[in-house]
């Protein structure tokens, strides 16, 4: 074809790997919702990496917002950390969850691509994450994410997860969520 250039495509993933990818970001995401963190800790790999890092707003327009792996982080958790959160989250005396949280996600745009080893996926989605408490106190996020999904004995597990989001300045009163 005369003029025109080949359009690079990612390979495409069977159905049934994207169906059980997209069923484990949903399943995660009603547990977040719902307030059931045991039970999300149960979906992560014991060598987790959940990592939130500062976004950098550079000031010649032409170049994106970036992160750096060396800037500071909103979060740079391991399990540990993890479930040190949600004990502290789900303990009768968080006071910032006075009154509860309501909330919802929506999880969008997943592409799903093989990696060198056979039982790890790379996953990419987008997110809005909508947060309620009291009258007036209203949060909304909006964000990507990287994850490394790893498949284990009894199924699919979350070992790694970038969250990219969009706002530079959280206007959050706290960051006591999970994405």
């Amino acid at each position: 074809m005369t003029g025109t250039r080949a359009i690079r495509t990612v390979a495409a993933i069977e159905w049934p790997l994207y169906a059980e990818v997209q069923a484990f970001l949903y399943h995660e995401a009603r547990l977040l919702d719902g307030g059931r963190y045991a039970a999300w800790l149960e979906l992560l790999t014991d060598d987790i990496h959940y990592w939130m890092p500062t976004i950098e707003n550079p000031l010649d327009a032409t170049v994106p917002h970036r992160y750096s792996p060396t800037a500071l982080a909103y979060f740079d958790d391991d399990r540990g950390m993890l479930e040190r959160r949600v004990k502290k989250l789900t303990d009768r005396t968080a006071w910032t969850e006075v009154p509860p949280t309501r909330q919802c996600r929506v999880i969008s745009n997943i592409e799903v691509e093989r990696t060198a080893r056979e039982d790890e996926f790379n996953v990419y989605s987008a997110f809005v994450h909508h947060r309620g408490m009291g009258e007036r106190d209203e949060f909304t996020m909006a964000g990507r994410r990287e994850d490394l999904l790893r498949r284990g004995s009894d199924g699919l597990k979350l070992a790694k997860r970038l969250i990219v989001v969009d706002q530079h300045v959280l206007l959050a009163r706290n960051l006591n969520v999970f994405f």
